[in-house]
């Protein structure tokens, strides 16, 4: 049987596929990971803005407020860098995405030609063998 040609492209288009899926779990993890930290975050927030709300009721000092009212800002900013950062990383993911796409597209496209070539060398090992099998057959007649 003849060796695929394009054996080598094949190989080296797997190997590609095969990194960019590692790298689409690397973002995907990363992703998850920053939204994970967005929600630990507006849940601190929320648990916080409770305790202020019951400290309120309970009579506060004017440190005191500005010390909550001072908090939350900085919190209410780290929810929004934390945002920013989910979106860059949702954003890293889709193109992750994209990317493995097309790799596993360039690869799916040459093991396409693989699978027909293996395809025509077995037809034609068929043929050789129904065509010695025919000539075996002659010769017996022939004795």
């Amino acid at each position: 049987m003849a060796e695929f040609t394009l054996q080598p492209l094949l190989d080296l288009l797997n190997e590609r596929a095969d990194e960019a899926a590692r790298q689409l779990g690397r973002l995907i993890a990363a992703e998850q990971d920053a939204r994970a930290r967005l929600a630990l975050l507006c849940q601190y927030r929320e648990e916080y803005a409770q305790r202020f709300r019951e400290a309120q009721t309970a009579g506060l000092t004017l440190p005191s407020l500005r010390n909550y009212q001072e908090f939350l800002g900085k919190i209410d900013v780290a929810i929004q860098q934390q945002n920013t950062l989910v979106e860059s990383s949702a954003q890293d993911t889709a193109a992750g995405q994209e990317h493995w796409r097309e790799e596993h597209s360039r690869m799916k496209a040459i093991d396409t030609l693989s699978l027909r070539h293996q395809r025509a060398e077995e037809k034609k090992a068929l043929r050789r063998e129904q065509k010695q099998t025919d000539e075996f057959g002659l010769r017996r007649k022939d004795r």
